[in-house]
Protein backbone atom coordinates (compact mmCIF):
# COMPACT_ATOMS: atom_id res chain seq x y z
CA UNK A 1 0.00 0.00 0.00
CA UNK A 2 0.91 3.38 -0.86
CA UNK A 3 0.05 5.89 0.96
CA UNK A 4 -0.30 9.66 -0.89
CA UNK A 5 -1.63 13.09 0.21
CA UNK A 6 -4.76 14.14 -0.88
CA UNK A 7 -6.53 17.31 -0.51
CA UNK A 8 -10.42 17.94 -0.88
CA UNK A 9 -11.67 20.90 -2.23
CA UNK A 10 -15.54 21.49 -2.15
CA UNK A 11 -17.54 24.11 -4.44
CA UNK A 12 -20.32 25.66 -3.66
CA UNK A 13 -22.60 28.68 -3.17
CA UNK A 14 -24.93 26.92 -0.71
CA UNK A 15 -22.78 24.70 1.54
CA UNK A 16 -20.55 24.86 4.88
CA UNK A 17 -18.31 22.58 6.24
CA UNK A 18 -20.99 21.76 8.76
CA UNK A 19 -23.10 20.60 6.06
CA UNK A 20 -20.89 19.60 3.43
CA UNK A 21 -21.67 16.05 2.69
CA UNK A 22 -19.90 15.18 -0.08
CA UNK A 23 -16.94 16.43 1.30
CA UNK A 24 -17.19 14.65 4.77
CA UNK A 25 -17.73 11.54 2.48
CA UNK A 26 -14.22 11.88 0.26
CA UNK A 27 -12.25 12.80 3.62
CA UNK A 28 -13.23 9.39 4.60
CA UNK A 29 -13.04 7.71 1.42
CA UNK A 30 -9.95 8.81 1.32
CA UNK A 31 -8.44 8.18 5.30
CA UNK A 32 -10.48 4.23 5.19
CA UNK A 33 -8.12 3.88 1.61
CA UNK A 34 -4.86 4.71 3.98
CA UNK A 35 -4.28 8.00 2.17
CA UNK A 36 -3.25 11.09 3.78
CA UNK A 37 -5.83 14.18 4.01
CA UNK A 38 -3.88 17.77 3.80
CA UNK A 39 -6.07 19.48 4.13
CA UNK A 40 -9.95 20.54 3.35
CA UNK A 41 -11.28 23.54 1.90
CA UNK A 42 -15.00 25.10 0.89
CA UNK A 43 -14.91 27.72 -1.47
CA UNK A 44 -17.75 29.13 -3.32
CA UNK A 45 -18.40 28.90 -7.53
CA UNK A 46 -16.20 31.43 -8.36
CA UNK A 47 -13.31 30.97 -10.71
CA UNK A 48 -10.68 32.52 -8.56
CA UNK A 49 -11.38 31.66 -5.86
CA UNK A 50 -11.18 28.04 -7.26
CA UNK A 51 -8.04 28.54 -9.36
CA UNK A 52 -6.49 30.68 -6.05
CA UNK A 53 -7.20 27.29 -3.68
CA UNK A 54 -6.13 24.71 -6.14
CA UNK A 55 -2.96 26.55 -7.59
CA UNK A 56 -1.87 26.73 -3.95
CA UNK A 57 -1.85 22.72 -3.70
CA UNK A 58 -0.35 22.11 -7.19
CA UNK A 59 2.16 23.90 -6.37
CA UNK A 60 2.92 22.54 -2.89
CA UNK A 61 5.21 19.28 -3.37
CA UNK A 62 3.92 17.18 -0.48
CA UNK A 63 0.26 17.12 -1.91
CA UNK A 64 -0.19 14.20 -5.06
CA UNK A 65 -4.19 14.32 -5.33
CA UNK A 66 -7.35 17.42 -5.34
CA UNK A 67 -10.38 15.88 -5.30
CA UNK A 68 -13.29 18.31 -5.80
CA UNK A 69 -16.59 17.96 -5.80
CA UNK A 70 -19.02 20.82 -7.05
CA UNK A 71 -19.51 22.99 -9.43
CA UNK A 72 -19.08 20.68 -12.71
CA UNK A 73 -23.20 21.43 -14.12
CA UNK A 74 -24.55 24.00 -16.16
CA UNK A 75 -26.08 26.69 -14.38
CA UNK A 76 -24.91 29.93 -14.47
CA UNK A 77 -22.23 30.00 -11.06
CA UNK A 78 -21.17 26.17 -12.34
CA UNK A 79 -17.38 27.19 -12.87
CA UNK A 80 -15.24 24.17 -11.97
CA UNK A 81 -14.27 22.86 -15.31
CA UNK A 82 -13.19 26.81 -16.50
CA UNK A 83 -11.12 27.04 -12.88
CA UNK A 84 -9.43 23.88 -13.62
CA UNK A 85 -8.67 23.14 -17.02
CA UNK A 86 -6.29 26.14 -17.65
CA UNK A 87 -4.40 24.91 -14.54
CA UNK A 88 -3.96 21.12 -16.45
CA UNK A 89 -0.64 20.44 -18.43
CA UNK A 90 -2.45 16.85 -19.45
CA UNK A 91 -6.14 16.37 -19.41
CA UNK A 92 -7.30 12.87 -18.12
CA UNK A 93 -10.13 12.57 -20.83
CA UNK A 94 -10.72 9.30 -19.73
CA UNK A 95 -11.86 9.76 -16.58
CA UNK A 96 -15.21 12.06 -17.79
CA UNK A 97 -16.19 9.87 -20.16
CA UNK A 98 -15.81 7.02 -17.69
CA UNK A 99 -17.46 8.76 -15.22
CA UNK A 100 -20.35 9.43 -17.13
CA UNK A 101 -20.80 6.41 -18.26
CA UNK A 102 -20.88 4.55 -15.03
CA UNK A 103 -23.13 7.28 -14.26
CA UNK A 104 -25.55 6.95 -17.05
CA UNK A 105 -25.95 3.13 -15.51
CA UNK A 106 -27.32 4.69 -12.04
CA UNK A 107 -29.47 7.91 -13.32
CA UNK A 108 -29.82 7.06 -17.37
CA UNK A 109 -29.34 10.26 -19.51
CA UNK A 110 -29.04 12.98 -16.26
CA UNK A 111 -25.56 12.08 -16.55
CA UNK A 112 -25.32 14.24 -19.38
CA UNK A 113 -25.40 17.01 -16.83
CA UNK A 114 -22.24 16.70 -15.44
CA UNK A 115 -19.19 17.84 -16.52
CA UNK A 116 -16.79 15.82 -14.38
CA UNK A 117 -13.19 16.20 -15.43
CA UNK A 118 -9.75 15.31 -14.28
CA UNK A 119 -6.10 16.41 -15.12
CA UNK A 120 -2.35 16.37 -13.87
CA UNK A 121 -0.65 20.01 -13.13
CA UNK A 122 2.99 19.64 -11.81
CA UNK A 123 2.72 16.10 -10.93
CA UNK A 124 -0.52 17.07 -8.97
CA UNK A 125 -3.43 14.45 -10.16
CA UNK A 126 -6.92 16.63 -10.15
CA UNK A 127 -10.10 14.79 -10.18
CA UNK A 128 -13.39 17.34 -9.77
CA UNK A 129 -16.75 15.11 -9.29
CA UNK A 130 -20.10 16.69 -9.30
CA UNK A 131 -21.87 18.02 -5.89
CA UNK A 132 -24.04 15.19 -4.94
CA UNK A 133 -22.92 12.25 -2.54
CA UNK A 134 -24.24 10.01 -5.32
CA UNK A 135 -21.79 11.19 -8.01
CA UNK A 136 -18.58 11.52 -5.44
CA UNK A 137 -19.66 7.75 -4.01
CA UNK A 138 -19.51 6.66 -7.98
CA UNK A 139 -16.62 8.18 -8.63
CA UNK A 140 -14.77 7.48 -5.58
CA UNK A 141 -15.72 3.55 -5.26
CA UNK A 142 -15.68 3.07 -9.51
CA UNK A 143 -12.74 5.17 -10.15
CA UNK A 144 -10.75 6.82 -8.47
CA UNK A 145 -10.09 4.48 -5.45
CA UNK A 146 -8.50 1.74 -8.01
CA UNK A 147 -6.04 4.14 -9.57
CA UNK A 148 -5.03 5.56 -6.18
CA UNK A 149 -4.25 1.94 -5.05
CA UNK A 150 -0.86 0.90 -6.32
CA UNK A 151 -2.36 -2.64 -6.36
CA UNK A 152 -4.71 -2.27 -8.58
CA UNK A 153 -4.05 -4.14 -12.28
CA UNK A 154 -3.12 -3.80 -14.92
CA UNK A 155 -2.23 -0.37 -13.93
CA UNK A 156 -3.32 2.77 -11.78
CA UNK A 157 -1.85 6.39 -11.05
CA UNK A 158 -0.15 5.84 -7.47
CA UNK A 159 2.83 3.99 -9.09
CA UNK A 160 3.23 6.84 -12.26
CA UNK A 161 3.12 9.72 -9.72
CA UNK A 162 7.04 9.19 -9.35
CA UNK A 163 7.14 9.88 -13.09
CA UNK A 164 4.69 12.99 -13.86
CA UNK A 165 7.29 15.22 -13.27
CA UNK A 166 9.63 13.53 -15.80
CA UNK A 167 11.31 15.73 -18.33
Amino acid sequence: MTSLSCSVLTISDSRSLADDRSGDLLVGFVEAAGHRLIERELVPDDIYQIRAISSKWIAANEVDVIITTGGTGFTGRDSTPEALTPLFDKEIEGFGETFRYLSYLEIGTSTIQSRALAGLANGTLIFALPGSSGAVTTGWNKIIKNQLDINNKPCNFAELIPRFKEI
